[in-house]
């Protein structure tokens, strides 16, 4: 998760970071919060994210039509968000290698997703779909500041 937000980082591609009762939960976890320092965490009183409309608000306002999921868990937080989006005429990706729950509830929760349209892929995938190119992969992926990544490319 901590690797693909530093390649959105080096592609400038906005993040929208929410905290569901940070207080008890914890906040973002530091490697993510300080690769977006710009991108203050909102607070998230709802499973989905498109109920609560400061969060919704800021995903419409990015003017972007395809929303990709990262986060915890897979069967509540990310489905319910992704379904969300989804129905509000977003396409909508959940990465199924940067979201968790546990046991069967991870598999439980993406396949949930995918019958409601929501669009499956991976980190390597999407890194390689959002740099498009040979050259732009060689020069995002490899990348000081993008760093290893956790898988073999």
């Amino acid at each position: 998760m901590a690797w693909l937000a530093k390649v959105a980082r080096q592609l400038e591609i906005p993040a929208v970071l929410t905290e569901e009762d940070p207080p008890r939960n914890g906040a973002t976890y530091a490697p993510i919060a300080d690769t977006f320092p710009d991108a203050d965490a909102l607070v998230k009183p709802t499973f989905g994210l498109t109920g609560t409309p400061e969060i919704l608000g800021r995903i419409e306002g990015s003017g972007r039509r395809t929303a990709v999921l990262v986060g915890f868990e897979t069967d509540v937080c990310v489905a319910q968000s992704a379904i969300g989006l989804k129905e509000r005429g977003m396409r909508v990706v959940v990465v199924e290698d940067a979201v968790f729950a546990p046991g069967e509830m991870h598999e439980r929760g993406l396949a949930r997703m995918v019958a409601e349209g929501v669009e499956r892929n991976h980190c390597k995938g999407l890194a390689y779909e959002w740099t498009r190119t040979v050259e732009r992969s060689r020069s995002v992926l490899q990348s000081p500041e993008v760093g290893d990544p956790p898988f073999p490319l």
